[in-house]
């Protein structure tokens, strides 16, 4: 996994309220369906009926919101420490509990005869992670690489093996470590068939995990789409052009209603784009500039520096789908939220939960907020704005400030307030799109 820093990243838990946990324990005849087709992927809540995160309790509003933002934390953790002509349709679904706290979940099948895996998809990471027969630590949801034809180990003399994180050899077969989150991963790195909707991907590169330890192992494994050298757009640029695009549903979504969508065809068409920036010190990263913040109608005062794009510091804003809710450095979380709370009604009392600080139990009428990016605005409706508790009770501003220790100098911009838009990267322009669309 290519090396990133500074920024915060996402917890493995959409905020999925009691409402749809409600649900959980009724069985879904369309769970055994698939409707992959083409390039195109499903996308599923993972407190769907299909999902095999969804918990085995209930959770309270208040639980399910504290433990979310605990497994962000864990991310942002971890993202600090770390310095074609054809069109592919993979639904998405939410996620949780899976490495690094990516969120989202897709569809892929490995090996020869396939072996169906649920793996995450994170756009700030790189290299796919699998759960292998044998492996320590693991979920018993595994790719058992002995019942595959086609699997091959990567050794040490490869050129794959130079472009792992940490590479080292373990006899002939080159292995490498990672932490992630609170992890630490022990790998192999091999070679197998990856197949994503209908497209078939053979000699994939991809980390055969054969220990782990902490609290964010993958159950079903990670597949990265950043831009380093063992990333999905780096091993299949040929067949998708590195060119992609998703829409994340809502965390009311219960089945893969959300969408991969990989290569140049079937892209949206009325899109605004801003500037892809290239950070060598962290490629992976969709880095952008973002210059304003308008928070109803009024662009607040954010001081130049806390919106900088710095290269050698990791400063700026990077857009993540593994981050739930998005993270601000302090000086432009402050004033956001002060307009935010000013248009809200000074009035009313301002509660907190957890690593909320403004959330009201009295009925609000939500300001829109609009990023501001070169090129093009984004302005969020009140579903990307804050989150409610199912009987609506409580209403939070679903946004937080940086926290105070880490090297917090990275704005993320994050699932929560990506939902029902299509965010298209196109990596050979340069350009990153966003435009509307309900996906949930």
């Amino acid at each position: 996994m290519a090396a990133l820093s500074y920024l915060f990243s996402v917890s493995l838990s959409l905020l999925y309220f009691s409402l749809a946990a409600q649900a959980l324990n009724t069985p879904d005849p369309k769970c055994s369906a698939t409707n992959d087709h083409g390039s195109d992927l499903q996308v599923f809540h993972v407190y769907s009926p299909c999902s095999p995160f969804r918990p085995a309790q209930t959770l309270s509003w208040e639980e399910d919101v504290l433990q979310t933002l605990a497994k962000d934390q864990a991310r942002v953790q971890f993202l600090a420490s770390l310095a074609g002509a054809k069109k592919s349709i993979v639904p998405i679904a939410s996620g949780r509990q899976i490495i690094q706290s990516p969120t989202y979940i897709v569809r892929a099948k490995i090996g020869t005869p396939p072996q169906t895996l649920l793996m995450a998809v994170d756009t700030s990471s790189d290299a796919a992670s699998v759960p292998c027969n044998g492996c320590v630590g693991c979920s018993s949801n595994v790719f058992n690489s002995l019942k595959s034809t086609t699997f091959k180990s990567v050794g040490c003399g490869a050129p794959q093996c130079k472009q792992a994180p940490n590479p080292s050899c373990l006899g002939s077969t080159c292995s490498f470590n990672m932490t992630y989150g609170g992890s630490s991963i022990a790998s192999n790195l091999s070679t197998d068939t990856f197949t994503l909707a209908n497209d078939v991907v053979p000699a994939y590169t991809f980390g055969c995990i054969q220990k782990t330890t902490g609290s964010s192992v993958p159950p079903q494994g990670l597949l990265g789409l950043g831009r380093g050298p063992l990333s999905l757009l780096s091993q299949t640029q040929n067949l998708y052009k590195s060119t992609f695009s998703y829409c994340l549903p809502g965390y009311k979504s219960l089945n893969f209603s959300g969408s991969l969508r990989l290569g140049t065809v079937g892209q949206p068409i009325k899109i605004k784009y801003t500037p892809l920036l290239k950070n060598p010190r962290r490629a992976s990263l969709y880095y952008v500039n973002l210059n304003a913040i308008r928070v109803g109608r009024r662009i607040v005062d954010i001081p130049p520096s806390a919106l900088a794009f710095n290269p050698t510091t990791g400063a700026g804003t990077v857009i993540d789908s593994g981050t739930v809710f998005t993270r601000l450095v302090t000086p432009a979380y402050e004033v956001v939220r002060n307009e935010f709370r000013r248009r809200v009604g000074r009035k009313l009392t301002v509660t907190t939960l957890g690593g909320f600080d403004t959330c009201y139990t009295a009925p609000i009428v939500v300001p829109t907020i609009t990023f501001m990016f070169t090129g093009m605005n984004v302005t969020l409706p009140a579903d990307n704005v804050v989150i409610r508790s199912t009987a609506g009770s409580t209403t939070c501003l679903a946004m937080a400030a940086a926290p105070d220790n880490v090297n917090s100098v990275l704005n993320v911009i994050a699932n929560m307030q990506q939902q029902n838009h299509r965010v298209l990267i196109d990596v050979p322009n340069s350009r990153l799109g966003v435009a509307r669309e309900q996906c949930t």
